[in-house]
């Protein structure tokens, strides 16, 4: 199954994260360099649909952007087309690596969540 991974080069865990998928044969047709090229607000509201999780969930919270903005106050507050404008603005408040097939998504990289959703059944 193609993939398509948003990460950041310099980031240990996007490295994990892509190691985990060849090593499973997992087929990556993009890397997209998240700092560089954050997806639209338009594409991160698909991806957030296709994902089933809550918008907090693409919030990279523990990021230097993150502190800076004091977005922990700020969030909870904001409509959820803020929260994706924000985002698509700034790929550095972006959780690493995202993860998609067109259809399933996963953010950040745990190995239980990769194992369900990546790993060839």
């Amino acid at each position: 199954m193609p993939v398509k991974v948003f990460c950041y080069d310099k980031c240990g865990t996007c490295r994990s994260a892509i190691k985990w998928l060849k090593v499973r044969g997992v087929d990556i047709t993009e890397n997209i360099p998240l700092f560089d090229t954050p997806p639209s607000a338009k594409e991160l509201a698909k991806l957030l649909s296709d994902s089933g999780l809550e918008i907090k969930k693409f919030f990279n919270t523990s990021g230097e952007v993150y502190r800076e903005m004091n977005l922990k106050d700020k969030l909870p507050s904001m409509s959820q087309e803020q929260m994706l404008e924000l985002l698509a603005s700034n790929g550095r408040l972006i959780k690493r690596p995202i993860v998609t097939d067109g259809h399933k998504v996963t953010v950040g990289f745990k190995e239980p969540e990769f194992e369900q959703a990546w790993a060839k059944g």
